[in-house]
């Protein structure tokens, strides 16, 4: 279940799949923890060194990380979120009204639970609105923010004008569609086909998409819909990396140029944010130009941690 950002149903889906990471047995104590503590989420720690937190976006778990921890897990301690009720993982029951906000507390009373200094924070799309979300309601509590084919206000894509307001009314009519039932396997994979390149990736991506609880997709895509960060992210007062794609997007109308123009506009208030574009990358940036999403991670993380000493 996703729309495309370039579309009535702008929405995305979420991050990258890899091999099973190994865990050790202490992080694996920890990950429990702080599963029993949090019913938003469970997280998987893994790896030593300065923490990163990474968010998944909608659908998919926290598996989807794995090879982006497989890179920093000998020099950063990743801190692997999976959302309840996406990509096979149990859902909350019932799904809470706010839904979002309440993942976004919770994580942040994880950061302070496990004494995190200012970690950094790596989320795509919905992932990525949450990390915006908990910067902008606690700028001390975060370090530097990667964000990936996200933005502060999904519903004013087409047209910046939107309000929280106007968007309600489309936003709930979305909810209760997403919210009667899954779609076929068939059905996914062509909804999915124009963000990711990779027939293997794209086979897991719908999988995520069909093992997920459509009551929870609904409601976080309504939240999405109807939470306006534009003005909030001025708040932020640590360093934040955007990366975009905009090639996957061309059948929506989508140039280089209205992508760049689209993401200036929305994090205007937010002067310090460096926007790059990859020029071969879909939405799922992490599968179809992993150069570009690893050599721009690399230098934000290593100049986040020259940042702290």
């Amino acid at each position: 279940m996703f729309c495309s950002p370039f579309s009535r149903a702008a929405f995305a889906l979420a991050v990258l799949l890899a091999g099973p990471a190994t865990q050790p047995a202490a992080a694996q104590t920890t990950a429990t923890r702080a599963a029993a503590a949090h019913p938003a989420f469970t997280v998987r720690v893994v790896g030593q060194g300065r923490p990163v937190i990474l968010i998944p976006g909608l659908t998919c778990p926290g598996a989807v990380w794995d090879e982006t921890v497989a890179r920093y897990q000998r020099q950063y301690q990743c801190h692997v979120v999976s959302l309840a009720g996406f990509g096979g993982v149990a859902a909350q029951q019932p799904v809470p009204a706010h839904l979002l906000q309440g993942v976004r507390d919770q994580l942040l009373a994880y950061v302070q639970a496990q004494k995190l200094t200012k970690p950094a924070v790596v989320g795509h799309s919905l992932g990525g609105f949450l990390a915006l979300w908990m910067a902008s309601t606690a700028p001390a509590a975060l370090g530097p923010l990667e964000i990936v084919d996200a933005l502060p206000f999904f519903s004013a894509i087409q047209n910046p004008a939107t309000t929280a307001e106007t968007a309600r009314p489309m936003a709930e009519q979305m909810r209760q569609q997403v919210a009667q039932g899954r779609l076929t396997m068939a059905a996914e994979r062509q909804q999915v086909a124009p963000l990711v390149s990779d027939t293997a990736r794209l086979t897991q991506v719908a999988r995520w998409g069909l093992a997920s609880d459509p009551g929870t997709v609904a409601q976080a895509m309504y939240d999405m819909y109807t939470t306006d960060l534009r003005a909030d992210v001025a708040r932020i007062q640590q360093p934040v990396l955007v990366l975009s794609s905009w090639a996957g997007y061309k059948a929506y109308g989508a140039t280089k140029e209205s992508t760049r123009a689209i993401y200036t506009q929305q994090y205007a208030e937010l002067p310090q944010a460096r926007i790059e574009l990859s020029e071969a990358g879909r939405h799922f940036l992490m599968y179809d130009d992993p150069q570009c999403f690893f050599a721009q991670t690399d230098a934000f993380l290593q100049q986040a941690a020259a940042a702290k000493r």
